[in-house]
């Protein structure tokens, strides 16, 4: 299954990195400027985050929503769990209902393809990867971030070799078909609010294209939800 994946994956980006173009960081006024919102409610979102950290064990880990990410999500003996509120464009109802701010945002924002909370073990590392099509962008926004010894925050996400530390409410909007990998370094859970959004100003065969996709992902997602009872 892993290969399948990866040879669909490497096709989609060989399509799109001809058709489109940008950098691997992203301006959010541009992309994303309904951000501003979850930024200011940061510490609500990250309350309700909270409360679903409170039973972390029923939360399913990332493999076992998808298979084929297996590679990046059972790699260590540590634990990677998503809370999923919104499945590429499907609402997860019962998640919502645990979570009526959060839900309340998202709703707002239709060009919001997916939500939701990651929670990184500690020590969690998930390895050098890459998304699979441009046709969406990824906006990260700190929740609960804990710090290392230094101070610094210690959750390190690199994005085509650039390193982020993002800190509690702060965000970053960026392309994740370029290499990425992430790191929680501390010894507390790393919390954050995962969006998936549409692709800005994309030819017409590249939405086409990409709404293909989503519509497949889709599909494999709310099944396996399903199977969670989530």
């Amino acid at each position: 299954m892993s290969q399948v994946y990866d040879f669909i994956a490497d096709t989609a980006r060989w399509v799109y990195d001809r058709r489109i173009t940008a950098p691997p960081i992203l301006d959010e006024a541009v992309y994303f400027p309904e951000v501003s919102s979850f930024a200011r409610s940061w510490m609500t979102i990250r309350d309700e985050a909270l409360a679903v950290a409170s039973a972390l064990s029923s939360v399913p880990r990332f493999h076992e929503l998808m298979q084929a990410q297996a590679p990046i999500s059972s790699n260590d003996d540590r634990d990677w769990r998503v809370f999923v509120l919104r499945a590429y464009g499907a609402d997860i109802k019962p998640n919502l209902a645990r979570c009526p701010a959060t839900a309340a945002l998202i709703a707002k924002c239709p060009s919001v393809l997916s939500a939701s909370f990651s929670f990184l073990e500690p020590g969690k590392h998930i390895p050098r990867h890459r998304g699979p099509f441009r046709g969406v962008v990824r906006c990260h926004v700190g929740l609960s971030m804990p710090r290392d010894a230094d101070g610094r925050p210690g959750a390190i996400l690199w994005i085509d070799d650039a390193e982020h530390r993002l800190d509690d409410g702060d965000f970053l909007v960026w392309d994740d078909t370029y290499p990425h990998e992430a790191l929680n370094s501390t010894d507390r859970l790393r919390v954050a609010l995962l969006l998936d959004i549409w692709r800005q100003g994309m030819p017409a065969d590249m939405f086409a294209l990409s709404y293909l996709i989503v519509r497949a992902v889709r599909f494999g997602m709310q099944s396996r939800l399903a199977r969670f009872g989530t």
